[in-house]
């Protein structure tokens, strides 16, 4: 993995405050962020699978975050995803789990275990 200044976190999140806090977060820990409100704005994009991941809503109008993992999965990428969420159930974690993500986390989510999750994630990509 390059040092946390070549790593790229896809982040996509409906709630706005949410998403600018994690950015913040994220760029104060020295990585680069792109941002997206929904999950198909993300599927537009030309994505990098190197040092780089994705953090998730699970829940979002429109496509899920379940649904956006999954069809990342069909179009070949294997890019580590991390699921947050503000309505966990045992079925949500199932599917998660189920979908292989890498993380998996309640909000408020804890800065410091996100940080340590996601260098997890990028260092066995």
């Amino acid at each position: 993995m390059a040092d946390k200044t070549g790593v790229l976190i896809y982040l996509v999140d409906d709630d706005a405050s949410v998403r600018e806090a994690i950015e913040m977060l994220l760029i104060a820990s020295g990585m680069t962020v792109e941002t997206f409100e929904q999950a198909e704005d993300l599927l537009k994009c030309e994505l990098r699978e190197k040092d780089a991941c994705l953090v998730a809503d699970v829940r979002m109008p429109g496509m899920s975050g379940l649904e956006l993992h999954q069809k990342l999965i069909e179009r070949g990428f294997k890019l580590p995803t991390i699921f947050i969420t503000g309505y966990d159930t045992p079925e949500t974690r199932r599917q998660a789990a189920q979908s292989g993500v890498f993380g998996y986390f309640r909000k408020p989510v804890d800065d410091q275990a996100l940080l340590d999750t996601i260098l997890l994630a990028l260092s066995v990509q």
